[in-house]
């Protein structure tokens, strides 16, 4: 049974950075296509990326070479370095995985498991 929990959201200002974890408590993670989304107030839930059991990775246009997606698999946690955090980057960060890695991995209805969320907020 995988269950996710996600940490390490909070308050930062333009330019800085977070990194959130994806810890798995059934601690079957490691072997699981993982991905991050994002959802800001009245908006949809956006994917921001994605990582393979055996470590490829996915981003979306808007984060990449900005966030970092990665997994260690010892610790069935999978982490999202974020860097160069900008206002728009604002919202509830979701961590969500599923057995096998999906023919879209940017659509929210492809995971099998989400958790609850955290909040990032980026001020300027």
């Amino acid at each position: 049974q995988v269950q996710l929990v996600e940490s390490g959201g909070g308050l930062v200002q333009a330019g800085g950075s977070l990194r959130l974890s994806c810890a798995d408590s059934g601690r079957t993670l490691s072997s699981y296509f993982t991905g991050w989304f994002r959802q800001a107030p009245g908006k949809a839930r956006d994917f921001v990326a994605a990582i393979r059991s055996g470590g490829i990775t996915y981003y979306a246009d808007s984060v990449r070479g900005r966030f970092t997606i990665s997994r260690d698999n010892a610790e069935n946690t999978v982490y999202l370095q974020m860097n160069s955090l900008n206002p728009e980057d604002t919202a509830v960060y979701y961590c969500a995985a599923r057995a096998s890695a999906p023919r879209f991995a940017t659509m929210t209805g492809a995971y099998d498991y989400w958790g609850q969320g955290t909040q990032v907020t980026v001020s300027s």
